[in-house]
């Protein structure tokens, strides 16, 4: 089955769907998430994209993004996803939104309204390898300076959330 996703206004109010590729290839506004996981330790969790991944192949990313389908709540979505991704289960907190546009080498686009969404889990997660390479816990001022050092081993909204919200993705106990 074809996924879509929801086209949506700057105000995230849905305007029609279109098929995910399409909607990468012609640059449509659409909603989507990016999930941040932390640890006891505070450490947050990272996964390497697949190498099968149609964008931004091999680079390390936040726990989980994804787009939500018609008639599903982005919470509900995100859930589905890190349990489809990287076997987790955990309560997830909504922190905040921003749009996004990006060019790729490959005449692709990402234009994403972006749900930020918070959790903590402090178990190793469980890799589905048709998504997810490797995964590894890492230290937001140990994150902060390897983005520095090899940015381009990141993926475009991942160093774009931690350099322009960093306070937003934090779990305050």
């Amino acid at each position: 089955m074809e996924e879509h996703v929801i086209l949506v206004d700057e105000l995230d109010n849905e305007i029609g769907t279109m098929p995910k590729l399409e909607a990468h290839q012609k640059n449509q506004l659409h909603r989507a998430f990016s999930v941040f996981i932390w640890n006891s330790k505070n450490e947050m969790l990272l996964q390497k994209r697949a190498s099968g991944k149609y964008h931004s192949p091999n680079l390390w990313t936040n726990a989980c993004c994804s787009h939500p389908r018609q008639n599903e709540s982005t919470i509900d979505a995100a859930h589905r996803r890190l349990q489809e991704e990287i076997g987790i289960t955990t309560k997830l907190t909504h922190s905040f939104q921003f749009i996004y546009q990006v060019a790729f080498d490959n005449d692709l686009f990402e234009h994403e309204l972006d749900h930020v969404l918070i959790g903590k889990y402090d178990a190793n997660p469980i890799l589905n390898i048709d998504e997810v390479s490797e995964f590894r816990w890492v230290r937001m001022e140990d994150l902060q300076q390897e983005i520095e050092q090899a940015p381009s081993t990141f993926t475009y909204w991942f160093k774009y959330i931690i350099d322009n919200y960093p306070s937003k993705i934090i779990i305050h106990s």
